[in-house]
């Protein structure tokens, strides 16, 4: 029930952050939900890899290129669904970082 709630969640953030952050749209609330378990699954599978692989250069910058390994997944999301567009790099940084803000803090009232 719990997962069930934090993809409702974090598809409500897609729709939210979508709507006021220009460069980045969705078609639809099925889309949304489709972002939010295309996400979930690339952060559990493609995100330690590229962290393995990327180690020196996130050592060197002191794990801000972190930041940039979840825009490229905020791509490759991009990429993989259809109705959910991201028009740049920059753009995907910025919606990666709103989102994980708004995801924090909606995660934290299911805490409680």
């Amino acid at each position: 029930m719990n997962l069930i709630l934090k993809i409702l969640l974090s598809a409500v953030a897609v729709l939210v952050i979508a709507r006021f952050l220009p460069g980045v749209s969705i078609e639809n609330y099925t889309s949304a939900i489709i972002v939010a378990v295309v996400l979930g699954i690339l952060r559990v599978t493609v995100k330690p890899i590229l962290i393995i692989l990327t180690l020196p250069v996130t050592i060197l910058t002191l794990g801000l290129f972190l930041l940039v390994i979840n825009a490229l997944i905020i791509m490759l999301a991009d990429n993989l669904i259809d109705g959910f567009y991201v028009s740049g790099f920059w753009i995907a940084l910025i919606f990666s970082l709103i989102l994980s803000i708004f995801q924090s803090i909606l995660y934290s009232f299911l805490d409680e």
